[in-house]
């Protein structure tokens, strides 16, 4: 993976960010191409913050989805999706019902209501102007979007966390091109396994050293976060023909990269969902390499989300602390 490889690497993906210039808040919409895409996700940790997860289940009738939403806001950023339907229906895009179209718009949110006044967030206005500025282009990465408001390493609490962000990262082979776009807000910490470092998380009570890993298991840790004040979401997407119940394995597969990469994840505190969109244009692919491809892009995407970040008042990022 190159360090220009993005989601938007699968061919017929558009990404596009809103983020407020009030707060550190925003949103980020994945668009399908105008024939949808075949979809899948998978929900874990035990706080989420969804909408039409429950289609996407492999026995439920509706196949495919035409954009994914992952948004700031908390359960509010769940209304950045009906702007996106609306968007989408004023051009004929969606699942045909007798005489209506009715896109077919998911959505995950992240917890960033800590950060400044907690009444602005993102909303369906800002989802419309996701839609507008979306683009094939490799989007950007840090603190825009979904990723805006995003915080990481938030096991001893907010004070001693760091900032999160957005990333994207895509892999190639034969062919079969996977992309991923991970809005990273964990209560955990972020490593990258390519070198076993921890590259932003919990920090030392003098803050300027992140804390030792060993230090994850001290007694200290406590009930310092709230159920729901973390989260890391994201979209896997591939070019590679899969049906429902594949794109819906992919999305489990995704959640090994994830766990690689965030240290604790998938706990209490947190609502880690995945989604899947399979943009078909190639042939299919061995289902076991695809996972593996899916895990390592969501990882990278995780890894460059916190090192595209930058600071903010008393959140230092990945680049200021070592």
């Amino acid at each position: 993976m190159d360090q220009r490889s993005a989601i938007t690497d699968v061919s017929g993906i558009r990404v596009g960010h809103w983020t407020s210039e009030v707060r550190p808040t925003g949103c980020t919409v994945v668009l399908a191409p105008p024939e949808g895409a075949v979809a899948g996700v998978d929900v874990r940790g035990s706080a989420p913050g969804t909408r039409e997860t429950e289609l996407l289940r492999p026995e439920n009738v509706v196949e495919r989805l035409n954009a994914v939403v992952l948004s700031g806001g908390s359960a509010f950023g769940l209304d950045v999706a009906s702007g996106v339907v609306r968007y989408l229906e004023e051009r004929g895009i969606g699942f045909s019902i007798g005489a209506s179209i009715v896109p077919i718009v998911p959505a995950a949110i992240l917890y960033d209501l800590a950060l400044g006044d907690a009444t602005i967030r993102p909303d369906a206005a800002a989802g419309y102007a996701a839609c507008e500025a979306a683009s094939p282009q490799p989007p950007a990465e840090g603190n825009v979007g979904a990723g805006a408001g995003a915080t990481v390493g938030k096991l001893f609490g907010l004070s001693r966390a760091m900032k999160g962000g957005i990333g994207t990262a895509s892999l190639t082979v034969d062919g079969i091109v996977v992309g991923a776009i991970v809005a990273v807000n964990a209560v955990g910490n972020i490593v990258d396994p390519k070198t076993g470092r921890t590259v932003a998380g919990a920090r030392t009570k003098r803050g300027d050293a992140l804390i030792a890993p060993g230090e994850i298991f001290s007694g200290e840790l406590g009930a310092t976060s709230a159920p729901g004040g973390s989260t890391t979401i994201g979209v896997v997407a591939t070019n590679a023909t899969l049906t429902k119940v594949q794109a819906h394995k992919l999305a489990q597969a995704a959640h090994d990269g994830l766990a690689r990469a965030v240290v604790p994840a998938h706990t209490m505190l947190d609502g880690d969902t995945m989604f899947v969109m399979a943009a078909s244009d190639a042939k299919s692919c061995n289902p076991t390499l695809l996972g593996m491809m899916a895990s390592e892009v969501v990882t990278a995407a995780i890894v460059r989300a916190v090192l595209a970040a930058r600071s903010l008042p008393n959140l230092p990022a990945a680049s200021d602390v070592r």
